[in-house]
């Protein structure tokens, strides 16, 4: 029954997600690239989308750093990181490059395979192989600091 649950639960809160998404344009790459457009023609509007994001996401950490489990009795464990490196600063600057040239982010680009956009069907592959290569570094040492 508790996998009925988890398959269900996540079916669930995907097509929320994926709603969200499509509402506030997020996966509109014009609207995006508008976003990032701070020197030019500026569209603040995803900023809104974020801040919204952010206020949703903050308790639900809050509480979820207080347990071990989530809601339906699944084991999770939070990233306990603090530490800002030299692969994590790559990672961001190919992620926002990524993002600001093609306008779509893995969400997004996740939701737009639905409508069969052209440039989701480049862009989610070109992820997942992104993804592979990764784990194709060797691997760091886990710190707290």
């Amino acid at each position: 029954m508790r996998e009925i649950l988890t398959i269900l639960s996540a079916g669930v809160f995907g097509l929320l997600f994926g709603l969200g998404l499509i509402t506030s344009h997020m996966t509109d790459p014009a609207v995006v690239v508008g976003f990032l457009d701070v020197a030019g023609d500026w569209d603040p509007t995803l900023a809104f989308v974020m801040i919204g994001g952010i206020a949703v996401a903050a308790p639900a950490f809050f509480i979820a750093r207080r347990g071990e489990q989530a809601l339906l009795g699944e084991a999770f464990s939070l990233p306990n990181r603090l530490r800002i490196d030299r692969p994590l600063t790559l990672g961001s600057a190919i992620f926002g490059l990524g993002w600001g040239l093609a306008g779509i982010c893995p969400g997004p680009g996740i939701t737009l395979l639905g409508s069969g956009d052209i440039g989701a069907m480049v862009f989610v592959p070109a992820t997942i192989a992104g993804m592979f290569l990764a784990r194709l570094r060797p691997p760091q040492m886990a710190t707290s600091t």
